[in-house]
């Protein structure tokens, strides 16, 4: 049963843009600016080894019902805690179902307040595995946001059984931004997970495959038009989601007219995500892309460009 190492903290984890195109469920990454704060505070008021939500907006406060808690729950239990309760305090930065890690963002700030409450004992693959209790619950088993909110930058899940994580090195010169377009309109999870297809032709596997393959090596070898055009070369998962967003090839040409290497669907959307080398071109591309969200697809949207996070879930 360890020791609290503080009485109180308080941690940050970003917004995240899972599958990058091709990498459907298994790739992903962090993106800064934008995130979830987590404020961890032991509690004796409350039973041993248990967790309270004492503060939150637009979101359950019962800690089996909110990814916050259902994350720190999971990292008490890996730390062994059983003589000390918790106390969780949520403050969103992400909007809900945006295709941001919303969920992601919130069980990364928690698993990482709980452990660091207690000395940061947990490695990283026990945090992501807390983190990823909470995401079976509200999205389905799949690691692609949960991995890089914790660890920062790119990550690839090669595996669940046995768990194993890629973190993606890539060159410090690699200046890569994303123009992140988010438009007034839901797009569950759910819904867009029925959309997949339940077969899919030999074919289009290999050319997938080698697009997901292309964007693995873009990112090693530091190639941001490498990164962007295999980002924009999805054949399978968004030409059936793309559709069910008022807007999107409109969104997605008029990004790629403005200088964008690549763009695609964050996550499950509704976000749009472009990539660009550099911050200069950012406001035009996502000027653009709120641009032709209005015009095709008579939705308001509102726009960020961001950096790669290299950071992850960190206490503040």
């Amino acid at each position: 049963d360890p020791a609290p190492a503080f009485q109180s903290v308080t941690t940050f984890a970003p917004a995240t843009v899972a599958n990058l195109g091709p990498g459907f469920d298994f790739l992903g990454c962090a993106v800064d600016a934008l995130g979830d704060t987590v404020t961890a505070t032991l509690d004796p008021s409350l039973p041993p080894a248990t967790v309270s939500i004492a503060s939150v907006t637009r979101l359950s406060r019962d800690p089996l019902r909110n990814c916050a808690g259902v994350a720190a729950i999971a990292a008490l239990r890996a730390l062994g805690v059983r003589s000390h309760a918790v106390s969780i305090h949520l403050t969103k930065g992400l909007p809900l179902g945006s295709g941001l890690g919303s969920s992601a963002a919130s069980a990364a700030a928690a698993a990482k307040a709980v452990d660091a409450l207690f000395g940061s004992r947990l490695g990283r693959d026990d945090l992501v595995l807390a983190g990823l209790e909470s995401e079976k619950a509200v999205s389905g088993f799949h690691a692609d946001n949960i991995a890089p909110a914790i660890l920062g930058g790119f990550v690839l899940v090669r595996s669940y059984d046995p768990f194993h994580l890629v973190p993606l090195s890539f060159p410090p010169a690699l200046r890569l931004h994303f123009v992140l377009v988010t438009p007034d309109f839901e797009a569950p999870t759910s819904k867009m997970r029925a959309a997949l297809p339940r077969q899919v032709d030999v074919q289009q596997h290999v050319r997938n495959s080698s697009q997901a393959a292309a964007l693995v090596a873009a990112v090693l070898q530091g190639d941001a038009g490498l990164i962007g055009s295999a980002m924009s070369s999805d054949g399978i998962v968004e030409p059936t989601r793309a559709p069910l967003i008022p807007g999107m090839a409109a969104v997605k040409a008029a990004a790629l007219q403005a200088g964008a290497l690549g763009c695609t669907i964050s996550g499950a959307g509704p976000t749009v995500v472009a990539v660009i080398q550099g911050e200069e071109r950012g406001e035009e591309v996502a000027r653009k892309m709120v641009d032709a969200f209005w015009s095709a697809g008579k939705l308001k949207a509102t726009a960020t460009v961001a950096q790669l996070d290299t950071l992850g879930a960190r206490v503040i």
